[in-house]
């Protein structure tokens, strides 16, 4: 049983996020495969040792969503990494109890392909179904631990995502 100091002492895993948005400046979600209750988020994924983040968010973007890297263009990034704990509950279930949560680099894209590059039905599938919701709906779809890192992103890159 882990008790909330071997939680804190634990290291982040670096993650990206992607915040994929489409001409009309809404923006991907995806229902995640893995939960029976609301939980909508942005693709996101861990980035692997040596791997240069920018590389890690065009490989997590075709491995969770089928685009192409060449059917995005990277607007912007988040100045710095954001961390967000994860519930004492869900450490010990997972990443093998080795993290406390995740710093993620997050990537504006803006998507310039046809909805029908995405295909969610991947190898390693992560989502239920997808949708393209305007900001303000996605932060409402959001599993609560997330929030406070949603609500810094889109406030981060609000100015371009319209």
């Amino acid at each position: 049983m882990m008790n909330p100091d071997d939680i804190l002492a634990l290291p982040y895993r670096p993650c990206v996020g992607l915040m994929v948005c489409n001409r009309q400046g809404r923006i991907f979600a995806g229902q995640r495969l893995d939960s029976s209750m609301d939980a909508w988020q942005m693709p996101q994924g861990g980035v692997e040792q040596g791997e240069d983040p920018r590389d890690a968010a065009y490989r997590e973007l075709h491995e969770e969503t089928g685009i192409p890297a060449e059917a995005v263009e990277i607007l912007a990034e988040t100045a710095d990494w954001i961390p967000y704990e994860l519930p004492h509950h869900l450490v010990p279930k997972l990443w093998n109890g080795r993290y406390r949560g995740q710093k993620q680099r997050w990537y504006l894209m803006r998507f310039l392909g046809d909805d029908r590059l995405i295909d969610i039905h991947t190898e390693h599938q992560e989502f239920s179904r997808w949708c393209w919701l305007p900001p303000e709906d996605l932060l409402a779809r959001i599993v609560p631990f997330k929030r406070d890192t949603y609500e810094r992103v889109i406030r981060e890159f609000h100015e371009m995502v319209a």
